[in-house]
């Protein structure tokens, strides 16, 4: 079946040749009919699916068949990568159909994102807290009465994140009436139990599915002592084993700590995490992107909000703690029916974890050693410093800080006592003399 067949407007077909996509990805055919009838969507569906073009392209085909003014659909997103990403999807497809877009995420200035509502623009994409933060400015610029499409992406990380109340908050200002187009990789308690205050009637896609990362996703793990993490990816990099990658860490910490090292060894590298500015973490993709960079260190922000296309690799420095992130980490890679590796680095310490990982994903995944790797040896730097010894060196520094301050103020002192005692030695001698005349 091929997009032909859908039913869709043509200029939003016209769109999906300019894409190159040949034929709809199996989301796509389950979620787009249903949702082009007018119904509600539930839907699990793992990154890489297609997902994205499975709810903008019914949104995009009921808003272009009765136009209208007024901000008329509102998609929701946990992160500001994944409103980006969704935006950039949004202009692609809606090129030819004169319906407009707008991205409302943190980090960046409120003024350009005010005159998007003020327009009324078509589409808003937004994160959970930037769009309360608008929705409690003065002026009550932002105007929802005209929504007819509601859109929750990624719903299973919102809660993960904690959005849920947020959520709720921002369901009090849309209208009743609506059609409602819910996607979530999983469907814990709390997302189901939102989920039927939110949908009517609503189409069930692949709800009892097992979350398995997507085909065409060769699998390896490394396994490797924790300190010798960072010299084996850089043995792996300099090999050309790998490709353009993205190398997920575990913490903020250890990406800075990880971008350093490929840096001092000549591996062009950018770095993202939440303690980056926007700025920063707008550049360090588009770096990315464009091939400037080969490697870019990111953590668990991006696993579901990074679209690069022909991604060769993805690589789990940090095995994850919990099974889903490592299906939407490899997600990154293989996208929309492609190819592409991904590689974890296991320490013995993360053997538990992989196992679970194993468990949900039904299968072994094969170990590899790298050949020529003296997996003995000692590095000659650690990635990260034990937690406890990183508080023992605070503390060590600030007892130095102040036993110098201790001795500045002794100093300080005795120079005080000792400007005191000078004019009463002056005095001394000269008065013996006169009393003495």
């Amino acid at each position: 079946m091929n997009f032909d067949s859908l039913g869709l407007d043509p200029t939003l077909l016209r769109a999906v040749k300019d894409l190159g996509w040949p034929k709809p990805t199996p989301i796509q055919l389950d979620a787009i009919p249903p949702a082009m009838a007018g119904r509600d969507v539930l839907a699990c569906a793992m990154t890489g699916s297609g997902k994205t073009a499975a709810f903008l392209l019914p949104l995009l085909h009921r808003l272009h068949d009765a136009p209208t003014r007024g901000t008329r659909a509102l998609v929701i997103t946990p992160t500001r990568e994944l409103a980006a990403q969704v935006h950039a999807d949004l202009q692609d497809l809606a090129k030819h159909t004169g319906l407009t877009g707008a991205a409302v995420f943190g980090g960046v200035g409120l003024g350009p994102q005010e005159a998007a509502f003020r327009r009324q623009t078509d589409v808003i994409i937004a994160t959970p807290g930037r769009l309360l933060d608008h929705l409690g400015q003065p002026g009550r610029y932002v105007d929802f009465r005209a929504l007819e499409v509601l859109v929750l992406d990624e719903a299973d990380r919102m809660l993960d994140m904690g959005f849920l109340p947020d959520i709720k908050r921002v369901l009090s200002h849309l209208p009743k009436k609506r059609q409602t187009f819910f996607f979530s990789a999983t469907l814990p308690p709390p997302i189901v139990a939102l989920s039927r205050e939110m949908l009517h009637d609503a189409a069930r896609i692949n709800v009892e599915r097992v979350s398995t990362p997507a085909v065409g996703i060769e699998q390896a793990l490394y396994p490797v002592p924790e300190a010798l993490k960072a010299d084996l990816f850089i043995a792996l990099v300099k090999s050309d084993t790998i490709g353009n990658v993205i190398c997920f860490t575990r913490t903020k910490h250890r990406s800075n700590r990880l971008s350093d090292v490929l840096t001092r060894a000549g591996i062009p590298n950018a770095r993202i995490h939440g303690n980056r500015s926007q700025a920063q973490r707008t550049e360090a993709l588009a770096h990315f992107k464009s091939g400037k960079v080969r490697v870019l260190v990111a953590t668990d922000i991006v696993a579901r909000g990074i679209d690069v296309e022909a991604l060769e690799h993805v690589v789990n420095f940090d095995v994850p703690h919990v099974p889903e992130d490592y299906i939407h980490r490899v997600g990154r890679t293989a996208r929309a029916e492609a190819t592409g590796e991904a590689f974890t680095l296991v320490s013995p310490e993360e053997e538990q974890d992989l196992r679970a990982i194993e468990k949900a994903i039904g299968r072994k995944i094969p170990r590899r050693m790298v050949e020529g790797f003296d997996y003995k040896h000692r590095p000659a730097e650690r990635l990260e410093i034990p937690i406890a010894e990183r508080i023992a060196a605070i503390r060590a520094r600030k007892a130095e800080d102040r036993a110098r301050a201790k001795a500045k103020a002794a100093r300080r002192e005795a120079h005080t006592e000792r400007e005191r005692e000078r004019p009463a030695a002056r005095k001394g001698p000269a008065s013996r003399g006169r009393r003495g005349r």
